[in-house]
């Protein structure tokens, strides 16, 4: 199981005081609020840094870290990724699973043949659909519904699935 969650992506900076904005990789961007800490990675190094200011802009999170107080400081964090350690994030409910830890999970059907492995979920307004990497080398679009989703085992690693008449065929 993954042990942090991304949470954001910095794309520029806000103002002269060292803010950025952040896009939420986050189901609930309000989230930001409770947030004392994130551990910022630029690619080149991860550090844990202290956020001091948190307010919202259309899609965006504009986030004041300590430390950070003049543009030029913030212009060096364009890019950078923002995690949480996981017993930060958010609940889940009963029958909910954290996107990170489905990716790579084995996909079986109802009579235990290995489909593929999940490759990515697509979030869509209805419901998510998980992308499956089949043993052919092609995509298996699978709703994320009660009717096609029988079981998923984080600890085994496997999700088993019914598949509808229509995606049979594809």
């Amino acid at each position: 199981m993954v042990e942090e969650f991304r949470v954001g992506v910095i794309s520029t900076t806000h103002g002269l005081h060292g803010e950025v904005k952040v896009y939420p990789t986050t189901d609930d961007p309000k989230r930001f609020r409770a947030l004392k800490r994130v551990i910022l990675d630029t690619g080149r190094e991860r550090r844990e840094v202290g956020i001091k200011s948190v307010k919202f802009f259309k899609n965006m999170v504009i986030l004041g870290f300590e430390g950070t107080d003049r543009i030029e400081d913030a212009q060096k964090l364009r890019g950078a990724e923002l995690y949480i350690p996981r017993e930060e994030a958010l609940p889940l409910a009963d029958g909910e699973h954290y996107i990170p830890d489905l990716i790579g999970l084995k996909v079986i059907d109802e009579k235990e043949e290995e489909l593929g492995v999940l490759k990515d979920v697509l979030a869509t307004g209805a419901n998510d659909v998980y992308i499956v990497d089949t043993k052919e080398g092609r995509d298996l679009l699978i709703p994320a519904i009660p009717e096609c989703i029988l079981d998923v085992n984080v600890e085994e690693g496997f999700m088993k699935v019914h598949l509808l008449d229509g995606l049979k065929d594809l």
